[in-house]
């Protein structure tokens, strides 16, 4: 994936990941890379792989383990304009 250097790099790569999780490459309950696996991968600074990973995160899309890493919440967050499940 080729970043916009005229737009903030972690909101693309937030995205990025989002999408994968949607399209499944990233399925519920599988472990996503860590912070230093996707700063390499999109060559970006650790600091804004881990703004990136945080605002998945705070978005409901991950949920992080202590020494395991972060994984895929499962069941994933309702997409927008989703209604949500009526419990």
């Amino acid at each position: 994936m080729e970043l916009d250097r005229t737009r903030p790099l972690w909101r693309q790569i937030a995205a990025e990941i989002i999408r994968r999780i949607q399209n499944g490459t990233y399925p519920p309950g599988s472990r996503v890379p860590s912070t230093l696996e996707i700063a390499q991968e999109f060559g970006v600074v650790n600091a804004t792989a881990a703004k990136a990973m945080r605002h998945v995160r705070e978005q409901g899309w991950t949920r992080g383990e202590v020494g395991l890493g972060t994984f895929v919440a499962d069941p994933l967050p309702p997409s927008p304009g989703t209604p949500a499940p009526s419990a």
